[in-house]
């Protein structure tokens, strides 16, 4: 079974204006070894109504809706970010299906 919780440290600071500022900071080595081991073992057959795409965290994709002002609450805008994403060259290593959807 796969580890889902990637981050390796959290940093809590407070600013000079009295804000607390939290940084998480995530090790992304095993998602891009479980993207290649999904390559390796996906019965991702032409014609297969079921599709693995890709390994994205929910941290991950905090961020990426964060970035492209979409709420959680709109399911299309979400599935639309992650395929955009996940098209991206910067992050397709964790692309394990390289098909069109």
């Amino acid at each position: 079974m796969f580890r889902t919780d990637h981050k390796v440290r959290e940093d809590i600071t407070i600013n000079e204006k009295g804000e607390i500022q939290i940084a998480s900071h995530f090790d992304g080595n095993q998602l891009l070894r479980q993207a290649q081991y999904a390559r390796e073992v996906s019965p991702n057959a032409v014609g297969s109504d079921w599709k693995h795409v890709g390994e994205v965290t929910s941290e991950m994709l905090h961020i990426w809706l964060k970035e492209a002002g979409v709420s959680w609450s709109d399911p299309e805008a979400v599935k639309e970010v992650c395929k955009r994403k996940l098209m991206d060259g910067e992050f397709s290593q964790l692309r394990n299906w390289e098909g069109k959807w």
